[in-house]
């Protein structure tokens, strides 16, 4: 075996001093008699080193040692020489192999590699076996094509003088096809490498409903875009797979539980990206036919007196953004949106969808169709087009998909146009029974005796959007309308219901919840439902309502039930009067329901096995969302209430009168056996209907 010094080892393993380090060793050239040198030591025998081993997939993009010298140098791109294998004391170093110390367990980045490759081929062809698993980039760019000898050379040369330079940048700038280029680089990396097909619009390979969630700007930002899922990874296409810094905000973005990147060209990302709007920092020139094809000027059928103003026919010119308008509220209502906001902005049209209680942001039209969309909006609506600096407030009927829907349409000037919010009013989601509430049994059972009675105020609590509505149209649809007076008083009247008499207020001709409740209280009223208690009057004129033998249904805004109580004698109202009128208060909050089709039991983290332990619930598994077709990949599917009842008896009525504090009052009820929203929640998770995140976003402000 022949012997090496302590400085060969050294410099063969890349550790040796910048002023000590020898040239690596070569194979000495074939003597001119012909006489072959000793090849030296077996490679098996030279595999000692004080390192550990590099991983597998820390692949350099170097040529073996027998190809560096059966190959000419001009393959390579630097011209012949007179002499094969110059001198070794005459010819650069390999780059180090491996690192020493903390850099040994960093990851590894392959563009270290192309650096050196660029910076001087030969040395970088010099250290790593060649193998089918393993081939250097130079020569996959030059055996599949990418790129000519020349090119490749010239990038080098600019690769060496500029060192900050990207091999693959400068490639594609100089002209190369960037797909090919990429596919090099993913096959060297060993990195998937996938094409988006741009031809085929929002069919072309990536997931719409995914991007809108990780919305354009970021994804523009970034130069990402999802694909598809994967179990409870999503696969994210970019042009470069080593932006980890990126997996921990998308995965809390989309609610996922991994991230895999593949690589794809740039074009294929920002073309996707304009397809569906977002992909341009100036206003794109959109093409809606993909976008159009599936909704029609008929899909949205408006219902006006002014039909001539509506005809579709006479606005001919304005067919692409009537369908487009169409095209919101017709997926808005697909996807079982609440409301639809379109909010102009210096560069895009920002629309958005509250599903489920959330804002999703669902497409992006160019700033230039801002205003054609709000005047459109404003027609539908019967609103003045030509006024844009004060609020309007408007109501569209209509029919899609063979539905009747009220649209409450308010708009708002802003900084780039007028910002529009509509509220869809569906009839169907209004029709549901008590039982389709999610109301617990033994609440339900007091809750219908409670609307049952013949007199008092019984109260429905929580925050806008919280359903309050909902559970009082459900209470009266209860009650017999066939031997019972019931009438309404709303601001405004969304949804009608038979057999009901319903009233507006209008406070600017002072036709107040007071007024007319005082006008109704002379109409022979059974029951009264009163859309809001907002002032002293309205809160006085109910009490004297309930003491007088009329069964009041009203709402407030609080956080708790006992909270009801003590709003009611804030506003005005007596506690002996308060502590009279009042039967019940039930306090509400939505939340998003598990999706029944995908979600699964995970064992708890340990903050969470933690809480579940102090509420003496099961830590073993609990269930989680997971995402799939059915819910749009959020994991989450409808949603389900949470309830709060106090029925006040004779003994609370005492309490009552003497006028306890809000929270001494919410102890008594709390010691005296009412259930508390979150206690009711965590029965629906037991149930699988939801999930302690869902619970305790929806309660942190209650008990």
């Amino acid at each position: 075996m022949a012997k090496h010094s302590i400085d060969d080892i050294l410099n063969e393993l890349g550790l040796a001093e910048a002023d000590q380090r020898k040239k690596p060793r070569h194979a000495p050239r074939q003597d001119p008699g012909g006489e072959q040198p000793h090849p030296g030591p077996p490679q098996s025998e030279r595999t000692f080193s004080p390192l550990p081993p590099t991983p597998t997939n820390q692949r350099l993009f170097r040529d073996p040692p027998s190809a560096r010298a059966a190959e000419p140098r001009e393959d390579v791109g630097t011209g012949p020489a007179p002499d094969p294998r110059p001198p070794a004391n005459n010819r650069p170093c390999s780059p180090s192999p491996c690192a020493v110390g903390p850099a040994a367990t960093t990851v590894y980045d392959p563009e270290e590699d192309i650096k050196a490759a660029a910076a001087d081929p030969v040395a970088a062809a010099g250290s790593t076996p060649h193998t089918d698993e393993t081939v250097s980039l130079e020569h996959l760019l030059l055996s599949r094509g990418a790129v000519g000898a020349d090119k490749l050379q010239s990038a080098q040369q600019i690769c060496r003088q500029s060192p900050n330079k990207r091999l693959v940048d400068v490639l594609i700038e100089n002209g190369a096809d960037e797909a090919a280029v990429l596919e090099c680089v993913a096959l060297a990396s060993r990195i998937p490498f996938e094409r988006i097909r741009l031809d085929l619009g929002l069919s072309g390979g990536f997931e719409g409903t995914l991007l809108q969630r990780l919305t354009p700007e970021f994804c523009r930002q970034h130069v990402v875009i999802p694909l598809r899922t994967e179990g409870s990874r999503v696969v994210i296409a970019t042009p470069d797979p080593k932006r980890v810094f990126l997996v921990d905000e998308i995965k809390e973005r989309l609610r996922v539980g991994g991230v895999k990147f593949v690589m794809a060209p740039a074009f294929d990302v920002r073309g996707a990206l304009e397809i569906v709007g977002g992909g341009r920092d100036e206003t794109p020139a959109i093409d809606l036919s993909e976008m159009l094809a599936e909704v029609g000027e008929g899909d949205v059928q408006v219902e006006s007196k002014k039909s001539e103003e509506l005809n579709l026919e006479r606005e001919a010119a304005e067919s692409p953004v009537i369908k487009y308008v169409n095209h919101i509220i017709h997926s808005a209502v697909r996807d079982g949106a609440s409301d639809i906001h379109v909010e102009p902005s210096e560069k895009k049209v920002r629309v958005r969808f509250r599903i489920d209680g959330e804002l999703f942001e669902t497409m992006n039209p160019p700033a230039s169709m801002g205003a054609a969309i709000t005047s459109r909006l404003k027609i539908m609506a019967n609103l003045d087009i030509s006024e844009r600096r004060l609020p309007q407030d408007g109501r569209i009927r209509c029919m899609v998909q063979g539905r009747k829907l009220d649209l409450r349409v308010s708009t708002l000037p802003n900084g780039y146009g007028e910002k529009t919010v509509m509220r869809i009013l569906d009839t169907k989601s209004i029709n549901v029974e008590l039982e389709q509430l999610g109301f617990d049994e033994d609440i339900l059972e007091v809750w219908r005796k409670q609307i049952e009675s013949p007199h008092g105020i019984v109260l429905v609590t929580g925050p806008t959007g919280s359903g309050k509505t909902t559970t009082l149209y459900a209470s009266l649809r209860k009650l017999d309308k066939t031997s019972m007076n019931i009438s309404t008083v709303e601001d405004p009247v969304e949804y009608h219901l038979d057999g009901i008499t319903q009233t507006q207020t209008h406070d600017k001709i002072g036709m107040t919840f007071a007024k007319a409740l005082k006008a109704l209280l002379r109409q022979d009223p059974d029951v009264i439902m009163l859309g809001e208690i907002r002032d002293h009057e309205a809160a006085h004129t109910a009490v004297q309502a309930a003491l007088t033998g009329h069964l009041v249904l009203s709402t407030l805004h609080t956080n708790d039930a006992p909270s009801s109580i003590t709003r009611l004698v804030n506003i005005g109202v007596e506690p002996f009067l308060a502590s009279a009128a009042v039967n019940a208060v039930l306090a509400q909050r939505l939340i998003r329901r598990l999706c029944p089709a995908c979600k699964v039991q995970e064992p708890p983290a340990d903050t969470l096995r933690e809480f579940l332990e102090m509420q003496a619930m099961d830590t073993e598994l609990v269930w989680s969302p997971k995402g799939c077709d059915k819910c749009r990949k959020i994991g989450y599917s409808g949603r389900v209430g949470l309830y709060e009842l106090l029925a006040v008896d004779n003994q609370l009525r005492d309490i009552i009168a003497r006028n306890p504090s809000a929270p001494e009052f919410t102890r008594i009820c709390i010691e005296r056996g009412m259930a508390t929203l979150q206690q009711d929640g965590l029965k629906k998770v037991g149930k699988g209907l939801t999930t302690v995140d869902e619970v305790l976003r929806a309660t942190k402000e209650g008990h």
